[in-house]
């Protein structure tokens, strides 16, 4: 953690959400004039598509069929870990784009399934700001949770997330509705002991609710809309929190714990703008102060 140079860690697993969350922060960061560096958690995945493809089938072929990115081998836990203690230390770093696809391709000048190059953070930022995989991991040799200010926890019921995974990966990455099964399969191993033990490290958890049956998510036809589903959002210490501010600001919100406050899932971005905007101010006048 540092004063001078805050991080901010948003972390989720894939089909969790974390993107539409990030653009939350990036609306903050505008109407509060907060610049930040930023960082995409697929930079820091060690292998590129074709890479990985090999390392997969490597170790299919000597009898480990649960070879994924959510664990440490497939990552540069290291590396991460070392970024944010650089720049928590001087504000200085470095990272890079994976590309995804063929629009990311053209916007970056790079393959799909290959990474940028890597390029230095820009000079004077406010704070650097995380968006993936492995925003909170420990593992025996890292410990990255350590170093953030401020971890938020995007974490739907599992079944909305498998729906919200296969709706992505079908219809943005035009996979079959069995590899993305297969996918989650393979990895539920790393899920478990890399993804899941974050969420117990986070500050604030936001985990979506759906209010309708979604008990077969392989054969659902829709992703539950905001207003099909709840939000329980869980402080990790209640204190300085000011939940009956919130429960005023927040239509048909209740209190489900002394720690947990629940909102219809149409609420979601003004509860994130009410409770994240004095955080960050406050991180970013923290800092102010200090120079």
């Amino acid at each position: 953690m540092s004063i001078r140079h805050p991080i901010i860690a948003i972390t989720g697993s894939s089909g969790a959400g974390t993107t539409s969350v990030k653009r939350t922060f990036d609306q903050i960061f505008r109407r509060e004039n907060v610049s930040a560096a930023y960082i995409e958690g697929d930079a820091f995945h060690r292998y590129n598509r074709m890479e990985m493809r090999e390392k997969m089938a490597e170790a299919a072929r000597s009898g480990n069929q649960h070879f994924s990115h959510f664990g440490p081998y497939s990552n540069l836990f290291e590396e991460l870990e070392a970024t944010f203690e650089n720049y928590g230390r001087n504000g200085g770093g470095r990272t890079r784009h994976y590309i995804h696809d063929e629009e990311e391709s053209r916007l970056h000048g790079a393959a799909p399934g290959t990474f940028t190059e890597w390029q230095e953070f820009p000079k004077d930022t406010d704070l650097l700001f995380y968006e993936g995989l492995h925003g909170a991991v420990i593992t025996d040799t890292v410990n990255i949770a350590r170093h953030v200010d401020l971890k938020i926890g995007v974490v739907p019921v599992i079944n909305l997330e498998w729906i919200q995974k296969l709706h992505r990966d079908r219809s943005a990455r035009g996979y079959s509705t069995e590899a993305v099964t297969d996918t989650i399969l393979r990895r539920m191993p790393d899920y478990i002991n890399y993804i899941c033990p974050q969420f117990g490290e986070t500050d604030i958890n936001f985990q979506r609710v759906p209010t309708v049956d979604t008990s077969n998510p392989f054969i659902a036809r829709w992703i539950p809309t905001p207003d099909e589903s709840m939000v329980v959002i869980r402080f990790k210490s209640p204190r300085g929190i000011d939940f009956p501010y919130l429960l005023s600001m927040i239509n048909d919100s209740f209190m489900s714990r002394a720690n947990s406050i629940v909102i219809p899932g149409g609420k979601l971005d003004i509860a994130m703008q009410l409770i994240l905007t004095p955080m960050i101010l406050k991180l970013v006048e923290r800092r102010r102060r200090s120079l």
